[in-house]
């Protein structure tokens, strides 16, 4: 009986050695490998910062190809790191034409689309950037960026008018010059077909991996066309469904965050420290606009400053080169001139109490702006990986 306690501690060894084994020798796919080789900030740092965010957060392969899920592009936007994944799902056929079957056509288009699809498709490189590209751009130039789409100006866009960003992507690609690891990541980003077009061959339709965005707005087949309001629509929808998201993590269910629940969400992008952190909420408390509430509604109307921001900041220069601090009423103003909304005067309030160190009714807004810019920015900035990223989380975490 007493080999029967060794028989078991030999047992449970053994899987814990297996276990070791599989996940040491194993050998992780080419974009991977960039990340878990020694160095890795070094070997990540060759590409660019949305290649990295892409590499990152894509969990899917088909044909060789690396993609993101619907899904991951919303997690990729939201979220500082991707969700533990030790591999991406290899799609078989089978699953991605069922895949295809159930994407919703443009017409049918709401703000919950990409949560719905979820990880049932798939999303290029190209797709990825062009999506970033839309949560950025102002309703004033959603025009714009259809027009640039719509080459042969019949106010539609079919499927080979809209590849041309694969187009110009895979040209890019080829003009890089990076080692020999770099090529391979970069290699898996797009299609043999993308890399090999010529930039002048705008109107050649793609006949390789169709995306489901590409499904979305031409059909299962490729034959159907977008029109302007249909891809209006899609921008805008796209939009509030990432603010939907954002709004609802501290929002719980209810159509409304209190005020010290906005600072945070602003606070969020500052990358402060944990002092300053609590120095910039008690200023809501001393001046006692903490009482209230944000709807969701004033949430949106206030991140249109965030879509307008190159306007914004031509409005508050037209300030700065009368005088060093901005008021209230010309904050709104500026506010208003570039989105063409007005936002909320007990936003403002909470603004400038956050922003304003003196108390004086003025404020400085390089913080601000700032902010601002953090938060376009996290959307496709790389964050730090490996066991100097981990003591950092530690030393932070032992600060509360």
């Amino acid at each position: 009986m007493a080999t029967l306690p060794l028989k078991i501690f030999c047992a449970v060894s053994g899987g814990v050695l297996a276990c070791i084994s599989y996940f040491k020798v194993r050998e992780p796919d080419d974009a991977y490998r960039l990340i878990l080789k020694d160095r890795p900030e070094e070997r990540l740092a060759r590409l660019t910062k949305r290649e990295r965010r892409f590499v990152e957060f894509a969990s899917a392969e088909y044909a060789g190809q690396i993609f993101m899920t619907p899904g991951d592009f919303l997690a990729s936007v939201l979220e500082r790191n991707p969700r533990p994944c030790i591999r991406r799902k290899i799609l078989t056929h089978d699953e991605l034409a069922y895949f295809h079957r159930h994407v919703p056509p443009v017409g049918q288009n709401t703000t919950m689309l990409f949560r719905k699809l979820s990880d049932s498709g798939i999303l290029s490189f190209a797709d990825y950037l062009f999506l970033l590209s839309v949560l950025t751009r102002p309703e004033s130039g959603f025009r714009i960026v259809f027009d640039m789409f719509d080459t042969d100006g019949n106010q539609r866009i079919d499927h080979s008018e809209f590849i041309v960003i694969q187009k110009i992507l895979g040209r890019t690609l080829k003009e890089r010059s990076d080692d020999e690891d770099t090529i391979k990541t970069l290699s898996r980003l797009t299609s043999k077909t993308d890399r090999q077009i010529s930039a002048n061959e705008y109107t050649e339709a793609r006949k390789d991996i169709v995306t489901t965005l590409q499904v979305h707005f031409f059909g299962i087949h490729g034959n159907g066309t977008l029109r302007y309001a249909e891809f209006y629509n899609f921008m805008k929808h796209l939009q509030q469904e990432v603010l939907q998201i954002e709004f609802g993590r501290y929002s719980r269910g209810r159509n409304f965050i209190s005020d010290e629940e906005f600072a945070h969400l602003l606070l969020s992008y500052m990358n402060l420290k944990p002092q300053q952190y609590d120095q910039y909420l008690q200023r809501i408390h001393n001046i006692g606009v903490g009482r209230h509430s944000v709807t969701y509604e004033e949430f949106e109307s206030f991140c249109q400053v965030l879509h307008n921001l190159d306007d914004f900041v031509v409005a508050m220069r037209f300030f700065y080169s009368v005088k060093k601090a901005i008021s209230k009423d010309e904050f709104t103003q500026a506010v208003r001139i570039c989105s063409g909304k007005k936002v909320d005067a007990h936003l403002i309030d909470l603004v400038f109490a956050l922003f304003d160190e003196d108390c004086d009714g003025y404020v400085s807004l390089n913080e601000f702006l700032v902010m601002m810019k953090n938060k376009l920015r996290f959307r496709c900035d790389h964050q730090p990986v490996g066991m100097k990223a981990f003591k950092r989380c530690m030393r932070q975490e032992m600060r509360y």
